[in-house]
């Protein structure tokens, strides 16, 4: 490379730091993070693309690159080198020795999102079975359908690369029955489950690190699965256990509360199905009784579970646009219980 002070800038000098890789971008360039990418790297914004070989690379592009470095710092707190002023037409171009440092932090940082999403709970359908639930002392399960579509794969990829996720609720507060207490406060002890996009482990998301599924403000029960390594991009279309707590108050031991994930295709995603299942288990005991009551629903919108039947929310937590522009378009949320 001949990318140094008082030398020639070549186009491929300049394509190693801007364009993407098959522009010849290097290992860590920004069209890869900043434009369509792949995988987990891609926003999908806009970028001027690389320079064809021979031509001169100008203040345009000089300029374009420093600003899309700056934003994409501060997109996810990498820790970039500052650049004032722009490089402009006329001036001498000076040598900036660190963007490849500054390429490889935010090539590493691509997945957090240094301002927190915006929940949105617009959903068609039902989350609450407002009738009441079982008989006598025999076994019975509740079981929500929610299914979240996307535009495309690629809308899919861009949401959750910007720091997008897909939160879970949990709740219910009717009363009637002698199980009605248990389970208000089971469904309590779950707490929220958030689902992001496993774009490098883990990633910071509005000052809080998440793993790719992440138990939030839940306590007690018996946790006996929570896919902590497992994100959007490890989803399949065969179902994957996302979480599951098992009560431990005494004779309701047998009882659950489970969510599975699973997407519509293994290499082109644009739909994601949650199904939740709140399972009672049968008891033998003279007098006991194992039904719930139903109540009122909660409606959409809803960021919160607002009604007192038993209820599964999924909400829809939208990248921030402080410093990215919406390539993510509309996400729609359809939920179905019986």
């Amino acid at each position: 490379m001949t990318y140094a002070q008082g030398s020639t800038i070549l186009a491929t000098d300049f394509n190693s730091f801007y364009a993407n890789t098959a522009q010849g971008g290097g290992a860590n360039c920004l069209g890869d993070v900043w434009g369509v990418g792949s995988g987990t790297k891609g926003w999908g914004q806009n970028y001027l693309g690389n320079v064809a070989v021979g031509s001169t690379v100008s203040a345009t592009y000089w300029a374009a690159l420093v600003a899309n470095v700056a934003t994409a710092g501060q997109q996810t707190g990498a820790v970039t080198t500052t650049r004032t002023p722009a490089p402009t037409a006329g001036n001498t171009i000076i040598a900036f020795s660190t963007f490849a440092s500054d390429l490889g932090n935010i090539t590493v940082a691509r997945g957090n999102a240094s301002v927190a999403p915006s929940a949105v709970g617009v959903f068609t359908g039902s989350v609450s079975k407002t009738t009441a639930t079982g008989s006598g002392n025999t076994a019975w399960t509740i079981t929500f359908t929610d299914t979240v579509t996307f535009a495309n794969a690629t809308a899919a990829r861009y949401f959750f690369n910007a720091g997008g996720q897909l939160k879970i609720m949990y709740g219910k507060s009717s009363t009637g029955t002698d199980s009605d207490a248990d389970w208000n406060t089971f469904a309590g002890k779950c707490g929220n489950i958030l689902i992001s996009g496993n774009v490098n482990g883990s990633a910071n998301i509005g000052g809080t690190t998440y793993t790719p599924i992440y138990r939030q403000n839940g306590s007690g029960g018996t946790q006996t699965a929570l896919a902590t390594t497992t994100g959007f991009y490890n989803f399949t279309t065969a179902n994957t256990q996302a979480f599951k707590l098992t009560d431990t108050a005494t004779t309701y031991t047998g009882d659950y509360i489970e969510s599975n994930v699973k997407v519509d295709s293994n290499s082109t995603p644009s739909v994601i199905t949650i199904t939740t299942t709140w399972f009672n288990a049968a008891v033998s005991g003279a007098g006991e009784t194992r039904n719930i009551s139903g109540g009122t629903n909660t409606a959409s919108p809803a960021t919160a579970i607002s009604g007192t039947a038993p209820t599964t929310l999924v909400n829809v937590l939208y990248p921030a646009t402080t410093y990215l522009a919406n390539t993510w378009g509309a996400v729609s949320v359809a939920g179905t219980v019986v």
